[in-house]
């Protein structure tokens, strides 16, 4: 924040916030509770709160009587005051959502990735925020915010994804500013499913856990101390490029392009597995299908993948020693199918034992963390400018 502590105005902006925090996260309240809560006087939460409300951002939702003294008013934040939108962007499919301030969704479209270039995709992405944002009741260019989450690493300086070579172009984030011509952020989508899982999932409560997420590419988040660590250059978490023991190796181009343990264990080498072994199956999902219906070949596919990611999962709880490992992705999340064989593995190789789980947020991971980042950062967009 700029400006310093002595200024009135900053203080008066200052004490907005905590009053915001409180009714974000307890709900309706009354000045006296807020005051009490925050150790704000009540003048002080009286001029905070008339500002507020002149602003929009807060209103009076209720009234409570029925005690001695006046009937008390009860306040809220206005959580439809502004909406961020929420932007998943998946080799196969595109997911949109859009929230008001606490989150809920008033707007969201889906769409198969059809798209064969950086200027496909942006157009893809531009047309279906304005349909959720048409769906939600919302003027586009009015949403405070919104968070892509996309395949590789976000360079600012260079203004560019790396690291993405399941994405078309290397010009995707300046397109899609272009297109979009709102306040935009662009994370990986990994990281944000982490942040998802934080907030709605197995990460709920938890100040140290790592989701790995196997589908279409492997990746990593990590969250430390209950923040989100990305690492120096926003690299961390790239687990596909660990070595892997795998033999044969995998494909040299495949390995220098998507790294060795995604060349092998992400769905393509489920697939590439099963074509070795006289399976005709054209998908991962097709083969796991198969191994739960009983197929033995499609079993022993699917056993030797549980013990890549067994292997992948020591390294993880031997660097970061996580509560929780969730997994996720079309391949991951298949917990049921994989997980004899992932502790099988873990037991081989030491005395780690990582807890691990499936995620519960299906295909919406990704999609409800980039909405929790839009809301955090809407929040400091609001707040920056009403300082002095």
């Amino acid at each position: 924040m700029r400006g310093d502590l002595g200024n009135p105005r900053l203080l008066r902006v200052l004490n907005e916030r905590r009053l915001l925090d409180n009714l974000q996260e307890h709900g309706p309240t009354s000045r006296a509770d807020l005051a009490k809560i925050t150790g704000l006087s009540k003048p002080t939460v009286s001029a905070a709160l008339a500002g507020l409300e002149e602003d929009g951002l807060v209103h009076v939702v209720g009234e409570v009587s029925g005690r001695p003294g006046p009937v008390t008013s009860l306040y809220d934040l206005n959580a439809a005051a502004t909406h961020v939108a929420g932007v998943d962007i998946g080799r196969d499919w595109i997911r949109v959502g859009i929230a008001d301030l606490r989150g809920a969704f008033a707007g969201r479209r889906d769409g198969r990735n059809t798209a064969q270039t950086s200027a496909e995709l942006a157009v893809l992405v531009g047309q279906l925020c304005r349909a959720a944002a048409r769906e939600a009741d919302v003027d586009w260019p009015a949403l405070a915010c919104a968070v892509v989450g996309s395949p590789g690493v976000y360079d600012p300086a260079l203004g560019r994804l790396e690291f993405a070579p399941n994405l078309p172009g290397s010009d995707l984030a300046e397109r899609l500013r272009a297109a979009l011509e709102v306040d935009l952020v662009i994370e990986n989508d990994i990281n944000l499913a982490a942040v998802g899982e934080h907030v709605h999932g197995a990460g709920r409560g938890k100040s140290n856990f790592a989701l790995v997420s196997i589908g279409t590419g492997v990746g990593m988040g990590i969250v430390i101390n209950g923040e989100l660590y990305v690492g120096a250059r926003g690299a961390a978490g790239e687990v596909s490029y660990v070595p892997t023991a795998e033999d044969p190796p995998p494909p040299a181009g495949d390995a220098l392009a998507h790294g060795a343990t995604e060349a092998v264990t992400a769905a393509p080498g489920v697939v590439r597995a099963a074509r070795a072994a006289g399976l005709s199956l054209e998908t991962a999902k097709k083969i796991f299908a198969a191994a739960a219906s009983g197929d033995g070949v499609a079993r022993s596919v699917v056993e030797a993948e549980g013990r890549r990611i067994g292997g992948l999962l020591v390294a993880v709880a031997a660097v970061l020693d996580p509560e929780v490992i969730v997994l996720s992705g079309g391949v991951g999340r298949n917990l049921d199918l994989l997980g004899e064989a992932i502790e099988g593995r873990i037991a081989e190789l030491g005395p780690l034992r990582p807890s691990v789980v499936a995620s519960t947020l299906g295909d919406s991971g990704v999609l409800l963390g980039a909405v929790a980042r839009a809301r955090t950062r809407a929040w400091d967009l609001i707040f920056d400018a009403r300082l002095p």
